[in-house]
């Protein structure tokens, strides 16, 4: 539901806000008083194209701003990652070179964001918007909607997806089963080649430490005899020493008991010596050991070097990928086997859809024969009395092998026909509806719909041109029975629908200073019966008239009590 509207700096408005309630809504006012911008400013902000020229004279920026609240039964659809407290914050602008930003609660977005949260909150039915039910696809889908089939086509849609991934595999698998003997030799040379070279975890950076360690093996041995000179040869070593000072400090225990904890102490450090000294005798020999060391540590990193340019950067890229052609290889050799369960699933899955498609198209031929009935008495009651009307079912059950042309929907397409005059015959309404006649079967389509976007904000832009009389009362009682399920909001010049809306706006254009503004004011029951004597009899209000808008007014709105 639109709870507020603010715009700025479009077209004659300079600033605009519009305060909204549930139910159903009307604006009027005089020819070009501003009703159609106030339309476009909505359009805007729900995602169509801007043009700069709309930007009010003089004005580098135009702006419009929405407030939305949501439903409880709307909030599982796209709308629910937006939704902050059950409300949703849209504001658009357009600069005068022709850019604009988008917002979505004070976020900036993509335009075509606001385009897809647009279609879960405004219908805009005017003599140029409903492109939809033009759309073969949304004459498909109010009919499941008015049988309730939703469990249906989500039952059917996954099975639909589901015959998708299996064809998807299976069309993969036969793909490689085309080059299978070929690929299998290749992947058995790699894995023979990566086995074979053994590679381990680590072993890259260890090979590198000991090919540097070896490389200064004559520097490292000459620092090992040093260190053990110090440490072990020489006659006043440090082993000796400490030897010594622990045998001088034992006896001077005996005479200064303090002296044994400094004893027991200089034991951890002599350990320790002796630690260091075996490291070093083995660091020693170890360079005597392998003189052609350095030689295979070379022959290996290159070996690796090679591993990796062809497999990875890196040895756990070289085991990941070996890993990776391993599982490649298995599916290749138990492929075929695969393949006959795939077609065995495919069939299954295939049969299954087939069951929930005909079960659909049974109810959707029940269903139209009812909804066709029920929308001639609707469109009857709009002004087309004579009209036609009929949905015209196309089944086309898919065999196995046509599996390539099911859909996610069934295998049915529906198409609304109309004849709109007695003796022509029945026709697309895609092809032969004029704008107003769009617009009533609109409505009709909306008043017999059970559809799940209840609490949307429906917009009606003139749908009462060429009629009136019980026509426009019977297209009024419609837009409030309407109003009970959405939000209705309607632009007209009919005093008749005008009198049966809840809340009353009028859309005023005055001229100051050679400029011209556009302002919007809620009227109260007494202003309403002077708008509703304006609409009655023009410019001239005379006592009559007011006093048949004040019983119009009155009957009507008495009216929604008791119905």
């Amino acid at each position: 539901m639109l709870v507020s509207l603010h715009i700025r700096n479009l077209a004659t408005i300079e600033d605009l806000e519009l305060e909204l309630s549930p139910g159903f809504t009307i604006l009027t006012g005089e020819t070009g008083a501003g009703k159609s911008i106030i339309i476009d400013g909505i359009k805007l902000l729900l995602g169509e194209r801007a043009s700069p020229d709309i930007i009010r004279t003089g004005k580098k920026e135009a702006m419009v701003e929405a407030v939305f609240r949501v439903k409880s039964e709307q909030k599982e659809s796209p709308l629910k990652s937006y939704l902050v407290d059950s409300e949703i914050f849209l504001q658009r602008t357009i600069t005068s070179e022709g850019t604009g930003k988008a917002y979505i609660n004070g976020i900036l977005v993509p335009v075509r964001r606001l385009k897809e949260v647009a279609d879960e909150l405004v219908d805009i039915y005017g003599q140029n918007d409903h492109i939809f039910l033009l759309q073969l696809e949304y004459h498909l889908n109010y009919l499941d909607d008015y049988i309730e089939a939703s469990r249906l086509r989500r039952e059917i849609s996954i099975l639909y997806h589901q015959l998708q991934a299996l064809k998807e595999e299976k069309r993969a698998i036969e793909e490689r089963q085309k080059e299978r003997e070929r690929r299998l030799d290749f992947l058995a040379y790699q894995i023979e080649e990566i086995k074979r070279a053994n590679l381990k975890p680590g072993e890259w950076e260890e090979l590198l430490a000991e090919r540097h360690r070896l490389k200064n093996a004559e520097k490292i041995a000459r620092l090992c005899v040093q260190a053990l000179e110090i440490a072990y040869y020489g006659d006043n070593s440090l082993l000796t020493q400490l030897k010594r000072l622990a045998t001088y400090l034992e006896e001077l225990s005996q005479f200064e008991p303090s002296f044994q904890e400094v004893w027991r102490n200089l034991e951890p450090l002599s350990i320790l010596a002796r630690e260091m000294v075996e490291s070093l005798i083995r660091l020693e020999q170890l360079q005597e050991a392998a003189p052609d060391r350095l030689e295979k540590i070379e022959e290996r990193l290159s070996q690796i070097e090679r591993l990796k340019r062809k497999y990875g950067g890196e040895i756990s890229d070289i085991l990941d990928y070996l890993q990776k052609i391993e599982e490649e290889r298995d599916q290749l050799i138990s492929s075929e086997e695969r393949l006959a369960d795939l077609n065995r699933e495919i069939e299954r899955t295939f049969k299954e859809y087939q069951n929930k498609a005909r079960e659909l198209s049974e109810l959707r031929h029940k269903g139209a024969k009812e909804l066709e009935q029920h929308l001639k008495k609707e469109i009857s009651q709009l002004g087309m009395k004579e009209a036609e009307f009929k949905l015209k079912i196309l089944t086309r059950p898919f065999s196995l092998e046509e599996i390539d042309r099911i859909k996610e929907s069934g295998w049915d397409e529906v198409e609304f026909l109309i004849s709109p005059n007695p003796g022509e015959e029945l026709r697309p309404l895609r092809k032969i509806a004029s704008g107003g006649e769009l617009s009533r079967i609109m409505l009709a389509l909306k008043a017999l719909g059970k559809e799940s976007s209840s609490g949307k904000t429906l917009i009606f832009d003139e749908i009462d041109s060429g009629i009136g009389g019980q026509t426009a009362d019977f297209i009024a009682q419609k837009l409030r029975s309407l109003a009970r399920r959405h939000q209705v909001i309607c632009i007209t010049h009919l005093p008749q629908i005008a009198s049966f809306a809840n809340h009353h706006f009028r859309i005023v254009k005055r001229v100051e200073g050679e400029r011209t503004f556009t302002s919007v004011e809620k009227l109260d029951f007494e202003e309403r019966v002077k708008e509703l004597a304006r609409l009655l009899s023009g410019r001239r209000i005379t006592p009559l008239s007011l006093q048949n808008a004040r019983e119009m007014l009155r009957h009507n709105l008495g009216s929604e009590l008791s119905d």
